[in-house]
């Protein structure tokens, strides 16, 4: 007789199955484009291809941007090759207020909460603006 246990499921884990990256191949690549660099998500602005060697490949030299840190990434990948390509989708809000005054000698976790419109026409109230030069930015030109 089959164990009891062998058709007990677990569905708390699950998620949707959808991947967060697709392969595309090295060549395919193109600058503005979006890839995967050392596990970050980074926006291409220089690439460059070497032409084939005598006993290889011609390689594809990219650099990017990491698009959350702003930080510089290079790789270096044969043409052929398939890398990783995140899917990006960008969305923009309407700033509808700021809860609270910013103060860039306060820490982090003290700077104020953004309102922002979503499609629906509900606001979206749990993002906390940046402790840093681009959240003293935004709070500059949302009190003028």
């Amino acid at each position: 007789m089959a164990d009891e246990h062998e058709h007990e499921h677990n569905f708390e884990q699950a998620d949707s199955g959808a991947s967060k990256t697709f392969p595309m191949q090295c060549s395919a690549l193109r600058k503005g484009g979006h890839v995967v660099i050392k596990g970050r998500p980074c926006k291409i602005i220089d690439m460059s291809t070497s032409k084939t060697g005598k006993h290889g490949h011609a390689k594809v030299n990219l650099v990017a941007i990491d698009i959350f840190t702003n930080k510089k990434y290079e790789d270096l990948s044969p043409s052929t090759h398939n890398m990783d390509v995140p899917h990006v989708k960008r969305e923009e809000f309407p700033l509808v207020y700021v809860d609270g005054e910013f103060n860039k000698n306060e820490p982090a976790e003290n700077a104020p909460f953004l309102s922002l419109m979503l499609p629906s026409g509900e606001t979206k109230d749990d993002i906390q603006l940046p402790a840093n030069e681009l959240g003293e930015k935004l709070y500059e030109e949302y009190d003028e």
